[in-house]
């Protein structure tokens, strides 16, 4: 992500000027993202969602490290009284955490604990560009899927089968 901004948003339309305060912020965002927010959610999806057994620790922890996550997103958000991640500008940083915020109710976190978080979640689904990108290459069900447990439970299923054969296939290797 940093080489494509660096390469092709030299208008810095979802970016920073190199070097300035503001662009080391969202490189910061984005680690935070890469390190934390994306493993640990996708650890809560797995255990949550995929898992052929349910482990109840395994559940809890990383659902309780996304919330915790969370927690940082939150304040940061309410503390900077801004309506972005940096400043009042959408950049790649926002970009990159909204697909995770957007299915935390995947995880089983629900994103009302969280009303800042919250507020950004849904100013970002109101940008044109957000909404339009969200359905490629194909419809982003996400949102609609989260109001419908019995499409939950079916596309969870599905999911848990496909990890499980590929496990099983990778094993054989």
């Amino acid at each position: 992500m940093q080489y494509l901004v660096e390469q092709y948003d030299t208008e810095h339309t979802i970016s920073y000027p190199k070097g300035s305060r503001e662009s080391y912020e969202v490189n910061n965002w984005l680690f935070f993202l890469n390190a934390g927010v994306g493993p640990m959610q996708g650890q809560a999806n797995h255990f949550f969602r995929y898992a052929p057994e349910k482990v109840q620790y395994g559940i809890d922890r990383y659902q309780n490290e996304t919330r915790r996550l969370y927690r940082v997103l939150n304040k940061h958000l309410e503390a900077a009284n801004t309506e972005y991640l940096v400043g009042n500008k959408c950049t790649i940083a926002d970009i990159a955490h909204w697909g995770w915020i957007a299915a935390a109710g995947w995880a089983g976190v629900d994103i009302d604990e969280f009303p800042v978080l919250k507020a950004w979640d849904e100013r970002m689904l109101g940008r044109p560009g957000v909404e339009k990108g969200r359905h490629v290459p194909t419809p982003h069900k996400m949102k609609a899927m989260l109001q419908d447990k019995e499409a939950m439970d079916r596309a969870a299923k599905q999911a848990s089968d496909w990890i499980v054969r590929g496990q099983k296939e990778d094993a054989k290797k």
